[in-house]
Formats: structure tokens, C-alpha cells, sequence
């Protein structure tokens, strides 16, 4: 990691320009007091294949054999701080792009050493009026899954807003993802600060909880 602190968020929405992208426009500044750098990953400008048919992820040794953009997305993620899941509800549930997101990547590359473990991970979910807590219960299993560090912050980070530039008037919603972001980065100086203390960073696990006991 280098010196400046860093989360990626992966931006789920298939709309360039859209409300997640304003929510994370926001968050970036708020990080950016706070002396950490936000990378937005825009999955809409991305090259990545969904998973197919080979049926071969559960019982294959090694990564994805896909050429595309994926590899270096995790490459992102693994280098940083902190991961944000940031993504709109569309039809009632996770967008399209977001649900293959981490189907690809997890099933693909993140499962075999888990090499997400002890990020600060938060979730950010935007939409017009239903199922917000619904897509951000799932995506903070994701979270778990990776064995990322979740952080109370209150409400969870969920943004009202139908139409494009409405996210920002949701005061609850963005003061929700104002807490997020400085509890995130209060854990990231943490860490870094046990890690200059003592040498060492968190205990890792040694086993892959798919290997059967």
C-alpha cells in the first residue's frame, strides 16, 4: 500500500453520469478531507465478461481464464484500503452489472486466498423509492464473504432518487453516506496505525472456509 490511503468503489450502475456516480462524487470529496484517495471503478466503462456456462469455478485450482478488464479491477481492490460496493436497485434487486461483478470476481479470483480480508469494506445503494435495504443486506454478505471490516455507522447508506441529480437532495440518505465514509476512514488510520506500531497487520486466516472439514 502506499502513502496515501486508498478505497475503490465499484460503481454497479449500467448509466454513466447517473445518481451512484453523483452519491460517489460526493463521497470522493468527503474522502478526500480526510486525507484519503477514492478510486471509482465504473463497471459501465469496463470490458468484463459475465460468467458463463464452463461449470468449471467451483472445482478449478486457479483464476479465470477470461481476457478481459477483471484481473486488474481485483488488482485495484487488492492494493487498496477499503472497498465500497456502490450500485442502483433496479427491478426490485441488484443491477446487472454489479450482480455479475461479483459473481465474476468472486467465484473467478477472490475466493481462492480471499485476498480482500481485513479491508474496510461499506456498501452505498441508490434507487428510487423500494428494496434498498434488500440490495444492501446482499451486498454486505458479499462484504462478509470476503472477510472484509465492516463498520456501525448508523443508518445504512442508502440514497433516494429517481430521476438524474435528485440523489444529493436526500439529506437523511447522504448523511447516511457522510457516517460511512468517515467511519471507514477512521478505521483505515486506525489500521495503519497498528500496523506502524507494531509491524505487523491482522491476523489472516489460514483456511478457505469452501475446503471441507
Amino acid at each position: 500500500m502506499g502513502a496515501e490511503p486508498t478505497v475503490v468503489a465499484i460503481n454497479g450502475s449500467e448509466r454513466i453520469g447517473g445518481n451512484t456516480a453523483e452519491v460517489l462524487g460526493y463521497a470522493a470529496g468527503r474522502f478526500a478531507a480526510r486525507g484519503v484517495r477514492l478510486d471509482v471503478v465504473e463497471l459501465a466503462r469496463t470490458d468484463f465478461t459475465a460468467c458463463g456456462p464452463c461449470g468449471e469455478c467451483n472445482t478449478r485450482t486457479e483464476t479465470c481464464r477470461q481476457a478481459d478488464d477483471m484481473p486488474g479491477i481485483v488488482r485495484r481492490m487488492i492494493a487498496a484500503d477499503g472497498i465500497i460496493y456502490a450500485t442502483p436497485v433496479h427491478g426490485f434487486g441488484t443491477a446487472s452489472l454489479m450482480q455479475q461483478f461479483i459473481e465474476r470476481a468472486g467465484v473467478g479470483y477472490l475466493r481462492f486466498a480471499r485476498p480482500l480480508t481485513n479491508k474496510v469494506g461499506g456498501v452505498v445503494v441508490v434507487g428510487r423509492r423500494y428494496s434498498h435495504v434488500d440490495v444492501h443486506a446482499q451486498l454486505l454478505h458479499n462484504v462478509m464473504l470476503n472477510r472484509m471490516l465492516l463498520v456501525g455507522s448508523g443508518f445504512p447508506a442508502v440514497v433516494h432518487a429517481g430521476d438524474r441529480g435528485e440523489a444529493l437532495a436526500d439529506r437523511e440518505g447522504v448523511d447516511a453516506v457522510t457516517r460511512l465514509v468517515d467511519r471507514m476512514t477512521d478505521m483505515i488510520h486506525l489500521l495503519r496505525e497498528h500496523r506502524r506500531m507494531t509491524g505487523h497487520d491482522l491476523p489472516v486466516p489460514g483456511s478457505n472456509e469452501r475446503v471441507l472439514r
